[in-house]
């Protein structure tokens, strides 16, 4: 390593770097949830699915005020897309379709909640 590469060094046993860099490192896996995650509306549908088991998408736009039809439909498809929440379509004319979260959504809670704890201990 070129001494003067700094943003490679990792403060572990050199055998254990690739647990932080390369391609199934560390790096790799939280850039992953961070892209799961970003969007102006996927962390307050997902909080909103928090403390609601189940709810139809109009309940969902009345509780994002200021968030489209067409975004919260977007927001929501890849949501279900990276597994974050589970679309139930009942079938039924007039359709009924539901959101709720799915186990991986629900096990990400408390990473949102040690950050959010992260924040407040950080405050400027």
């Amino acid at each position: 390593m070129d001494k003067t590469s700094t943003h490679l060094f990792v403060p572990i046993p050199h055998e254990e770097r690739e647990i932080c860099l390369g391609a199934n490192g560390s790096v790799a896996h939280v850039t992953r949830v961070i892209r799961m995650i970003q969007g102006r509306w996927k962390l307050p549908i997902l909080f909103r699915l928090y403390a609601d088991p189940s709810m139809r998408t109009l309940k969902l736009k009345r509780d994002l005020p200021g968030v489209t039809q067409k975004v919260l439909t977007e927001q929501l498809r890849q949501l279900a897309n990276d597994g974050l929440i589970e679309r139930i379509d009942f079938g039924e004319l007039p359709r009924r379709v539901e959101y709720q979260l799915s186990e991986m959504g629900r096990q990400l809670l408390p990473v949102l909640i040690a950050m959010r704890k992260f924040s407040v201990s950080h405050l400027s």
